[in-house]
């Protein structure tokens, strides 16, 4: 298991590359098993969510490879097995979407009830009776989900709230099923929008693409795309956006759309920082006081729970009171007793965190909880004085791909290294 140490009080300065979408590939990577063939999906990142959910396909009979240039290669052509079982599943809540694929193309799919992030509940209700509604014969039995159908076939369904994770799994089954499927109060996220967009290249009729309202037309069979274009990762994006403001420096991003991060451009320059975008490039500069300013976390387009913590650490070098409500999972706020052991000052009122600003922090050793928890404590530890250690970073491996030296190219003084801590 390794650790970061970090000397903070350095501004980051200097131009890094966006990745890949971690949230998007995790989606694109399932579809394939709508059409047995050879993909291959550029701009991966090497991520530890994309080797579980690698591991997860190969157990299915997926043959999978990933360059050192990031470019996936999955050949889908002999799937073996449709069980997803827990050893692969519990480590990563997107294993669920081997569930529609394999029901939509192989009527059946036996797949464990999923792990993650314990940062709170996240359950799959809206996957399963979307499922249900599509026709499928559902049961949750020691731990699995069974589902068979002979054949999907469309519906209407509307989603309570519109999650991304449903919204995903009934896109995979919808496209396959016999007749039109009409998809209410559906996510909106630029993954989702990623996804539609394969599948309509692959040969689904799906209208309202970026929507809340879609209109799914089944087709019989769909086609295997030789390239697909993953999109840019918005949430690392907006945490190197932050890096950059919370140590008063300035970063260039290259590869970045700055069109899917519209709600954190606008709170940055809202607290004071410039902000410069030309095309798929993104600058920013922060140097001086900035202003504590409200978040309060929404479905896209709002500010995404995702850089929820990443903002509180910000807001922490900022002199007054900010508060920060989180309406997507109201008890994501496990980074704050960490954050508070340097010296940060915040209180939690029901899923508020109330911020006051403006002291400095201490270097001290903290442990992270997730990935977003485990990015918060790396920026609060680049502006802490002194040195701060960063445990449990397995979490950070996840979702940013070598984070350190991304941040040692912008001249922050982080190195990773090993620990006997369990």
């Amino acid at each position: 298991m390794d650790k970061f140490i970090i000397e903070g009080g350095r501004p980051l300065r200097g131009t890094i590359a966006v990745a890949g979408s971690k949230n998007a590939v995790l989606a694109l990577m399932p579809a394939t098993l709508l059409a047995p063939g050879v993909y291959r999906i550029r701009r991966t990142p090497n991520l530890r969510d994309v080797w579980t959910m690698s591991r997860l396909l190969a157990r299915l009979g997926v043959h999978v490879e990933l360059s050192p240039g990031g470019e996936l290669f999955l050949d889908t052509r002999s799937i073996s097995s449709f069980e997803a079982p827990y050893e692969h599943v519990k480590k990563m809540r997107a294993s669920i979407y081997v569930l529609g694929p394999l029901l939509a193309r192989y009527g059946r799919a036996r797949v464990s009830l999923p792990g993650g992030c314990a940062f709170g509940p996240r359950p799959v209700d809206l996957h399963l009776k979307g499922m249900e509604k599509l026709g499928a014969e559902i049961d949750v039995e020691h731990g699995y989900i069974n589902a068979r159908a002979d054949r999907l076939r469309g519906a209407t369904i509307h989603l309570d709230v519109p999650s991304v994770g449903a919204t995903v799994n009934i896109l995979y089954a919808a496209s396959l099923a016999e007749g039109e499927t009409i998809l209410t109060n559906a996510a909106i996220e630029p993954e989702v929008t990623a996804l539609a967009q394969m599948l309509v290249a692959m040969g689904a009729q799906i209208e309202g693409i970026g929507t809340s309202t879609l209109r799914i037309r089944g087709v019989p069979a769909l086609t295997p795309l030789e390239v697909i274009e993953n999109i840019p990762d918005r949430i690392e994006a907006a945490t190197y956006l932050i890096a950059a403001a919370a140590t008063r420096g300035s970063v260039r991003l290259v590869h970045a759309n700055p069109y899917h991060l519209g709600a954190v451009l606008d709170k940055l320059e809202e607290i004071g920082c410039t902000l410069d975008v030309d095309g798929s490039t993104i600058s920013l500069r922060c140097d001086g006081e900035i202003t504590p300013t409200n978040v309060t976390t929404a479905p896209y387009p709002g500010f995404p729970t995702d850089v929820q913590a990443q903002w509180i650490t910000l807001m922490l070098t900022a002199r007054g009171t900010s508060r920060i409500t989180e309406t997507i999972y109201p008890t994501r706020f496990g980074h704050v007793p960490e954050l508070r052991r340097l010296g940060a000052e915040i209180e939690i009122a029901d899923s508020t965190a109330i911020v006051t600003g403006g002291a400095t922090l201490q270097g001290a050793t903290v442990m992270s909880s997730d990935l977003r928890a485990s990015a918060s404590l790396v920026l609060a530890g680049l502006v802490a004085e002194g040195t701060t250690e960063v445990l449990r970073v397995y979490h950070l491996d996840r979702g940013y791909e070598r984070m350190e030296e991304r941040l040692q190219q912008l001249g922050g003084q982080i190195v990773r290294v090993p620990t006997d801590e369990y």
